[in-house]
C-alpha cells in the first residue's frame, strides 16, 4: 500500500460516521439548548461588529474576527467548494449549508469558552483557545496537549500551508505563466514579512484585505448569477434533490451517492468555515472584551459570512454554468465558470486574484494559530524553530500533488476537531449557563424578549 492509499484509508476512518455525528450532533444539541441562537441573535451579532473595543485583550472584536476570517476564507471557498461538488455532486452544497447552520452554534460556543478561560502568557500576551479551556475547564491537560499537537499538524500540513500554497502556485502558473519556484520564493518572503511581526501585524493586514476581497468576490459572483438569473431556481432545486438522491454520471462527472454528498459537503464545509475545529477560538481569545458571550456572537458571524454567503455564491456559479459536470476540477473549474459568465481572460484573472488573496490571508491566520499551539506545547524558546519550519513548508508546498494535499488536510482537520468537540460537550452546562446569564442581564431593563 502506497502513502496516498494509506492516507486515504486513514481519512476514511477520521471522517467516518463517528466524527460526522459528533460534529453535526454537537451543533444540533447547542442549537436546541441555546434556542436557535444563530437565528434569533444574528442581528445582534452583526451589530456587535461595530461596537467600540472595550475590555482586556490584544485586539478589537472586529480585528479578532478578521484574523479568524483570514484563516477561514481561503481555498475552501473556491477550490474546496469545487472539489466537494465535483466528488459529491450538487447535493454536497446542501450539506455544506446544513453543517454551517449548526456550525454557527458550535462556533459561538467555542469562541465564548475561549474568552471565558483565557489567560496571559509569560510575555504578557493573551493566551486562549481550546487547549486552555480543555485544561482549565475540564482539567484534562493531556487532551489539551493532544489538541495543540493536532493544531500544529493542521498549521504545518493541513489548511495552513500545502493547500494554500499549491492553490496559489497553480493559479499563477495557469493565469500568468509564473514559474512554481518564483511563486514559492516570493510567497515565503511575504509571509515572513507579515508573520514575524506578530498577531497585531497579522490582524492589521487581515482588517484591510478580508473585507475588500470578500465583498469584491461576492459582487463578481452576483454579476454572473444575474446573467443566468433564470437558472438560479432550477439550480437550487437540483441542490436539494441531489442531497437525498444519487446523481448519475454525466460528462466528466463520475456520479455520486448520497453518502458521498454528505461526507464531501460536511468535510469541505468544515475545511472552509472551521466550525468545531477549534481554530477560531484562538483568535477570539485575543479580543478586547469583558463579555465572553458577545465575542461568541461576533465570532459566530464568521461561519455565516464564510459558508452561507461566500461558499453559496461559488457553488451556485459552478452549478448554473454547468461546469460541475465537465472535465475540469478545483480552481480550473471555478475559473471556467467565471469565464462563461464573462470573457475568458476576465474570468481567469478574477479567480486567480481572489484565490491568491484568500489563500495568502489563510496562511497568515494559520501561522498565528499554529504558533499559539506550539507555544502551549514547548514555550517561548521554541517559537523560532516553529517559524523556520512553517516558512520551509511554505517554500515546499507548491511542489506537492493536489490529491495528497487534500487528503492530508482533511485528515489532520478531523483529528484536531475531535478533542475540541469533546471539550465543548463536556463544558455544555457552562456554555448554557453563561449564555442565559448574559441575556438575562442584558435585557433586564429592556422590553425585548430575552428568549431565556
Amino acid at each position: 500500500m502506497n502513502f496516498q492509499a494509506l492516507l486515504s484509508s486513514l481519512n476514511g476512518i477520521v471522517w467516518g460516521p463517528i466524527t460526522l455525528c459528533l460534529l453535526v450532533g454537537t451543533g444540533v444539541y447547542l442549537t436546541t439548548r441555546l434556542k436557535l441562537i444563530q437565528v434569533f441573535r444574528l442581528p445582534m451579532a452583526l451589530s456587535l461588529l461595530f461596537k467600540p473595543a472595550k475590555g482586556h485583550g490584544d485586539l478589537s472584536s472586529f480585528a479578532a474576527l478578521c484574523t479568524a476570517l483570514s484563516a477561514t476564507i481561503g481555498t475552501g471557498n473556491i477550490v474546496g467548494v469545487a472539489t466537494a461538488i465535483k466528488m459529491g455532486g450538487p447535493g454536497a452544497l446542501f450539506w455544506m449549508w446544513l453543517a454551517a447552520f449548526f456550525g454557527m452554534a458550535t462556533k459561538y460556543a467555542e469562541c465564548m469558552l475561549a474568552v471565558k478561560y483565557r489567560t496571559t502568557d509569560a510575555r504578557g500576551q493573551i493566551a486562549g483557545g481550546p487547549m486552555y479551556y480543555i485544561e482549565r475547564g475540564l482539567g484534562l491537560r493531556w487532551m489539551a496537549k493532544l489538541f495543540a499537537l493536532f493544531g500544529v499538524g493542521v498549521a504545518f500540513f493541513g489548511i495552513g500551508t500545502f493547500a494554500q500554497v499549491n492553490a496559489i502556485s497553480d493559479a499563477l502558473t495557469i493565469a500568468f505563466d509564473v514559474p512554481t519556484w518564483t511563486t514559492a520564493l516570493v510567497l515565503t518572503l511575504l509571509v515572513a514579512a507579515v508573520t514575524l511581526g506578530g498577531v497585531k501585524r497579522i490582524s492589521n493586514v487581515a482588517q484591510k484585505l478580508v473585507p475588500a476581497m470578500s465583498i469584491g468576490y461576492v459582487l463578481a459572483c452576483v454579476w454572473i448569477l444575474l446573467g443566468f438569473a433564470e437558472a438560479i431556481l432550477p439550480a437550487l432545486q437540483l441542490v436539494v434533490e441531489s442531497a437525498f438522491t444519487p446523481v448519475s454520471a454525466a460528462g466528466g462527472f463520475l456520479g455520486a451517492t448520497v453518502a458521498q454528498a454528505i461526507q464531501m459537503g460536511i468535510a469541505r464545509g468544515v475545511f472552509s468555515n472551521e466550525s468545531g475545529l477549534g481554530s477560531a477560538p484562538i483568535a477570539a481569545a485575543a479580543a478586547k472584551t469583558n463579555e465572553p458571550v458577545e465575542q461568541g456572537l461576533v465570532s459566530m458571524t464568521g461561519t455565516f459570512f464564510d459558508t452561507i454567503i461566500i461558499c453559496t455564491m461559488t457553488g451556485l456559479v459552478l452549478i448554473i454554468t454547468g461546469v460541475w459536470s465537465g472535465d475540469t476540477a478545483g480552481a480550473a473549474m471555478t475559473s471556467a465558470a467565471f469565464s462563461l459568465g464573462g470573457s475568458a481572460a476576465i474570468g481567469q484573472y478574477l479567480v486567480t486574484i481572489a484565490l491568491v488573496c484568500f489563500a495568502f490571508t489563510t496562511i497568515l491566520g494559520w501561522h498565528y494559530y499554529g504558533e499559539r499551539c506550539w507555544y502551549y506545547l514547548v514555550g517561548e524558546r521554541g517559537l523560532r524553530a516553529y517559524q523556520i519550519v512553517f516558512l520551509g513548508l511554505i517554500a515546499g508546498g507548491a511542489f506537492i500533488k493536489l490529491d495528497v494535499i487534500w487528503l492530508l488536510a482533511d485528515t489532520v482537520n478531523g483529528l484536531m476537531a475531535i478533542p475540541n468537540l469533546i471539550a465543548i460537550i463536556g463544558l455544555r452546562h457552562i456554555i448554557i449557563a453563561e449564555t442565559q446569564s448574559y441575556f438575562v442581564r442584558t435585557f433586564t431593563n429592556s422590553t425585548l424578549n430575552p428568549i431565556y
